[in-house]
């Protein structure tokens, strides 16, 4: 095998090692060519001064060849081509971030206004609203027991007049008569207080027009009226404050609701009807639920002056849009109102609807339909 290629050959280590023996190797073989060219062991100055005669006579002679010392090829030490990395120190710088001081705000405490509440001024006297400010407020007695005969079973009739044709008088204008009577009216024209309509009335086709109670019968009986005498209830069925002529179907309608669940579509009407209903009550001595109440309260607030209605007065009704007749109707006197003690006797201190009018106990005493200093309600008082 070549030599060159054996040395390759060998492990990295044994070529280092190779490499470093050979000075020495070198040195030895020089050592021995010097020796074997010296020519002997003489001593050293005898060797220089034939050296130096042989130099000289060379210099004149033909000139010789001194033979060449090997240089001797010292082999270099391989330098480790990885140089160790001085690692660089990593100075932290530390970043100190100021704590900016949080300012401690105090937050302004405001004063708390003290809000006085506008006072409401009492209701003027005489107003509806006075009125249900007095009203009993209770929940709703149930139904057991009623029916329309504990009302007296229909219409009462005085002087040969029923309640209804004297309503019929009251409320329809253009009134014409039944021959030979001032109390049964023809025919008439109805000017419907809850929807605005105008219905014509003829007696022989009157189904078209109700008499209503304002506060119904049922609603009564469910808020007082049971524990009256059955001759207090036929005078409240029979009371004109408490009677419109209206038309049948909007009075169906209604049936025996309060405030609280129907009210009249004429909106220009709802003040009066409410008054009214407030004024039968504190007549009677009715009471009314909170919900009656909050609503009439709402209607009223709309018209805080609406005057409490008393006696026969009748509601101020929508005037006709047709124009009147060419010609008038006949006049008729009015009916006459007899005064009770003409159909019988009086109670002392129950109620009374036309002021002023007069009647008798059962045992004589003269009574006046009328109020006192004390108690605004008519009653039948002493005269």
């Amino acid at each position: 095998m070549n030599p060159w290629r054996r040395f390759r050959s060998l492990p990295r280590w044994k070529q280092v090692i190779a490499w470093v023996a050979s000075p020495f190797v070198a040195f030895f073989v020089a050592a021995i060519v010097v020796a074997a060219t010296g020519g002997g062991s003489r001593p050293s100055s005898d060797r220089d001064a034939a050296t130096l005669t042989e130099a000289a006579t060379t210099e004149t002679t033909t000139p010789t060849t001194t033979p060449t010392r090997p240089t001797t090829t010292t082999p270099t030490r391989p330098t480790p081509t990885t140089t160790p990395t001085r690692p660089t120190p990593t100075t932290t710088t530390p970043t100190t971030t100021p704590t900016r001081p949080t300012p401690t705000t105090t937050t302004p405490t405001r004063p708390t206004p003290t809000t006085t509440a506008p006072t409401t001024p009492s209701p003027a006297t005489g107003t509806a609203l006075a009125a249900l400010e007095r009203l009993a407020v209770k929940g709703r007695a149930p139904k057991t027991g009623y029916s329309r005969e504990q009302f007296g079973g229909g219409w009462a009739t005085e002087a040969g007049c029923a309640t209804r044709d004297r309503i019929l008088q009251r409320d329809l204008v253009d009134r014409t008569y039944t021959s030979g009577s001032s109390c049964r009216l023809q025919s008439g024209t109805l000017h419907d207080p809850y929807t605005g309509e105008t219905i014509r009335y003829v007696r022989r086709n009157g189904s078209n027009i109700d008499i209503d109670h304002v506060v119904a019968l049922m609603d009564a009986w469910q808020k007082g009226a049971q524990q009256w005498s059955p001759a207090k209830r036929k005078m409240f069925a029979n009371d004109p404050l408490n009677l419109l002529a209206v038309g049948a179907a909007v009075n169906r309608a209604k049936a025996d609701s309060d405030a609280a669940t129907w009210l009249p579509p004429r909106r220009s009407f709802r003040c009066e009807f409410v008054a009214i209903q407030i004024a039968v009550k504190y007549t009677y001595g009715l009471w009314v639920t909170g919900a009656e109440r909050d609503a009439m309260s709402r209607i009223l607030a709309a018209c805080p002056n609406q005057r409490l209605p008393t006696g026969t007065t009748p509601p101020t009704t929508p005037q006709p849009t047709t124009p009147p007749p060419t010609t008038p109707p006949p006049t008729r006197p009015p009916p006459t109102t007899t005064s009770p003690s003409t159909t019988g006797y009086v109670h002392p201190g129950a109620f009374c609807s036309v002021p002023g009018s007069r009647g008798v106990t059962s045992k004589g005493a003269s009574m006046v339909c009328k109020t006192s200093p004390t108690d605004n309600r008519l009653r039948w008082r002493r005269g």
